[in-house]
């Protein structure tokens, strides 16, 4: 395989991933608004600004802090790469680049969620938002089936992989800006604006239930924790998105023939969470673990890049 067509296709499970994850933010920070009382409602916004790191260029904007600017921002704007249609066009540009070794399918998902997009202007209240939310991720879970359904060669695995390097990296950041940005100044640790944020980091992550399986004590934000980050049941936890890096990048060492740094960074990160209990990282600072994790994350990505010779 040559190595630009392995970029596109690690790119457009990146791109494809990170729609869904800002999708979902959006998702929960409304229902978080609609029952918070001010000022929370204006502090989730901002969170969920400052999780996929576009606090800065939303103040840029210009744009008050409110629902509709805000969910505007994330859905539709075009200016910034952190809005649900910009990772969409980038995920349509990867995958019109290897349409070939895409199904129609995998194909027909990705363009049909970027179709959702043509002609919008303005996301709507938060109802209208909602649904649009919901088009979106139809459209995203339609490609990622797809994705399980092709033949398990070079191009799935480096599809998955592109999904698993995105997916540890937007949790470990909903995670950390949780912990210390959106709770409110005033407000106490476990009081009711408290709780509905937790609830609202599982909803972003499709966890609710998982939860409720995995504890048997209420929500407590130790669990949240241990759940986001150690449970190797939940897909999208820390645990999980190491476990199928490793797995990954073997299959892709089998086939391929390339094998290095990135494949020893990825069983080295894997060991040690397999260690790590999640009550010696809230011990030993939650901010200084997460903010370390997703700096290796992102080295762990250009050693996929050197490895695989990505352009």
């Amino acid at each position: 395989m040559l190595s630009r067509t392995a970029s596109s296709l690690y790119w457009l499970g990146r791109y494809v991933e990170r729609a869904d994850f800002i999708a979902r933010l959006v998702e929960a920070t409304v229902r978080l608004d609609v029952l918070s009382p001010r000022p929370a409602g204006e502090v989730a916004w901002g969170s969920a600004l400052a999780v996929i790191d576009a606090a800065d260029a939303f103040k840029a904007s210009g744009a008050n802090l409110t629902q509709q600017s805000v969910a505007r921002f994330l859905t539709l704007d075009t200016s910034h790469p952190g809005s649900i249609v910009s990772c969409l066009d980038r995920a349509r540009n990867n995958a019109r680049a290897v349409r070939t070794a895409l199904t129609r399918d995998a194909w027909t998902g990705i363009n049909r969620a970027w179709l959702i997009f043509d002609g919008r202007s303005s996301p709507g209240g938060a109802t209208a938002t909602m649904n649009l939310i919901e088009a979106v991720k139809a459209e995203t879970r339609g490609f990622e089936g797809a994705i399980h359904h092709m033949l398990k060669n070079q191009a799935t695995w480096f599809i998955r992989l592109g999904q698993a390097v995105e997916r540890a990296d937007n949790t470990a950041r909903l995670l950390d800006v949780k912990y210390h940005i959106l709770l409110p100044a005033g407000e106490t640790v476990g009081g009711v604006v408290d709780r509905d944020q937790w609830t609202t980091i599982l909803q972003t992550v499709s966890a609710v239930t998982a939860y409720r399986w995995l504890y048997n004590d209420g929500l407590q934000p130790a669990n949240v924790i241990d759940l986001l980050i150690a449970r190797h049941e939940l897909p999208r936890s820390l645990a999980a998105s190491a476990d199928e890096t490793v797995e990954l990048l073997s299959q892709l060492a089998k086939r391929t023939g390339h094998h290095g740094e990135a494949d020893r960074m990825a069983r080295a990160r894997h060991t040690r969470i397999a260690k790590t209990r999640s009550a010696d990282i809230i011990v030993n600072g939650l901010h200084q673990y997460l903010e370390a994790f997703i700096e290796e994350n992102a080295k762990l990505h250009f050693a996929i890049g050197r490895q695989f010779k990505f352009s």
